[in-house]
């Protein structure tokens, strides 16, 4: 295996790891309660996806 000569500087190290913070998933509103939803899922509120009923959701 190869092995680097010289560390890396801080600089360097901190440029690499500048992409690797977490980010917030873009999220989409349901039609139908307003509420914030993942695109392209059902929505766990009403169990609905593109206006039709998926999966059942219990009344609470």
């Amino acid at each position: 295996m190869a092995n680097p000569k010289r560390r890396h500087s801080k600089r360097r190290t901190g440029n690499r790891r500048a992409h690797d913070a977490l980010k917030k998933p873009g999220l989409a509103t349901c039609p139908d309660t307003g509420l914030p939803k993942l695109p392209h899922r059902v929505s766990p509120h009403t169990g609905k996806y593109k206006g039709r009923e998926i999966i059942e959701v219990p009344e609470t």
